[in-house]
């Protein structure tokens, strides 16, 4: 069988390209399994991907890059033109065109698949629209729904009906778009994300240092992160914070832990290829999101034996993180609940230690391996039933 995922771009640092990359390099081991980039800004991917799993793109960005002829002329005149097959709310419109509108648009009608997984609303849309009913559809949804603007929500209910069905990371985002589509028309799905087959360095809990991982945008709520971390220091001033990641809220929090003192305490880390490692240097791990549709971080750090320190925020924390277990979750947004929390497991080396030995356990549950394992099942079932009048061609 061939699964082929579709992905905007499978070129830059991103929650929902690793995972992919990580789903296709485990689907591979049994399946034909290939990805498409809509865009390639760069000569090789940032994540490793197996050699068995056939990377392409659809639009090459790259200053040198080459336009067969007769597409040459075309791709210059539609290029700086707005697409008109994505809706104007998607979250990553201005990274489409009218050009990409050409090239998703052939691709999708002539996919050469047995089995396509469309990774985000916009391409879940629009494969919706053009796949042949020979072609199973699987859109997968990486955000909550209550994060789409209404145009999009507007467009998802219209069109996921159209899908073979959909896949969610939690339970409550399930639930959420089971109550919008219309009963029958389209089988939501819970199936995480997975965790990669590979050796994971174990903390040793004797490192005065709390770590945190993610974009630097104002989801992550880095900026509140930072203000508990601040209480922290007041009892612990030999405590350590250390972010990572990039984005555009970077000198900001900069500008905050400076305001606050925190020079020497709160350090912002550039991204890094080897964050198993880095974690593992850690003892906690401190989760600030105002929203979380999943939270790879959390399970990431689990296999690397660190408790959890985070919000309770919509959704993804609470279906992870077992409270007192591998993990002690707070209300969304407390601060000051936040850095009592992380005082009190600092200050409690007995439970802290208890808990990075069950995030270990905790870990088992998502690796890759049973992850795929729901992806063969959900395809088996979907390609067995009869096919349905979908509105496709």
């Amino acid at each position: 069988m061939r699964i082929t995922f579709l992905l905007l771009d499978a070129f830059t640092i991103d929650g929902t390209v690793r995972s992919t990359f990580t789903l296709a390099d485990e689907l591979s081991l049994r399946h034909d399994v290939d990805i498409v980039s809509v865009l390639r800004d760069g000569d090789r991917p940032v994540f490793p991907l197996s050699d068995r799993v056939e990377l392409r793109s659809l639009v090459d960005l790259r200053p040198d890059a080459k336009v067969s002829w007769p597409n040459t002329a075309r791709a210059e005149r539609l290029m700086p033109e707005p697409s008109a097959l994505v809706h104007p709310e998607e979250r990553c419109y201005d990274k489409f065109s009218a050009w990409t509108d050409d090239r998703i648009t052939r691709f999708l009608r002539r996919p050469h698949t047995d089995v396509l997984v469309t990774t985000r609303a916009g391409l879940n849309i629009a494969a919706a629209r053009s796949v042949p009913r020979r072609v199973t559809v699987i859109g997968q949804e990486h955000l909550q729904l209550g994060i789409h603007a209404d145009g999009i929500r507007a467009e998802i209910e219209e069109w996921y009906p159209k899908l073979d069905a959909l896949t969610s990371l939690t339970n409550a985002d399930r639930a959420d778009y089971e109550a919008l589509l219309p009963d029958g028309t389209c089988p939501v799905y819970t199936i995480g994300n997975g965790l990669p087959r590979r050796l994971y360095p174990l903390s040793r809990q004797d490192n005065r240092l709390v770590v945190a991982a993610g974009r630097m945008v104002w989801i992550k709520g880095y900026d509140l992160l930072i203000g508990a971390f601040a209480k922290v220091v007041e009892k612990h001033p030999e405590w350590r914070l250390r972010i990572y990641g990039q984005g555009v809220r970077h000198d900001e929090l900069l500008r905050k832990a400076t305001r606050l003192g925190l020079h020497n305490n709160v350090l912002l880390m550039e991204p890094t290829d080897d964050m198993e490692g880095e974690l593992a240097k850690a003892s906690i791990l401190a989760m600030s999101s105002r929203a979380e549709p999943f939270g790879m971080t959390i399970i990431e750090a689990f296999a690397c034996g660190l408790p959890v320190v985070g919000f309770d925020c919509p959704r993804g924390p609470r279906e992870i993180v077992t409270e007192g277990h591998d993990g002690m979750l707070v209300p969304a947004e407390d601060v000051d609940a936040l850095a009592e929390t992380l005082i009190r497991v600092i200050d409690d080396e007995e439970l802290r230690h208890r808990m990075a030995a069950n995030a270990r356990a905790s870990a088992e549950r998502f690796g890759i391996g049973g992850v795929a394992e729901q992806w063969e099942r959900m395809i088996a079932q979907l390609r067995r039933r009869p096919r349905r009048d979908s509105g496709r061609r």
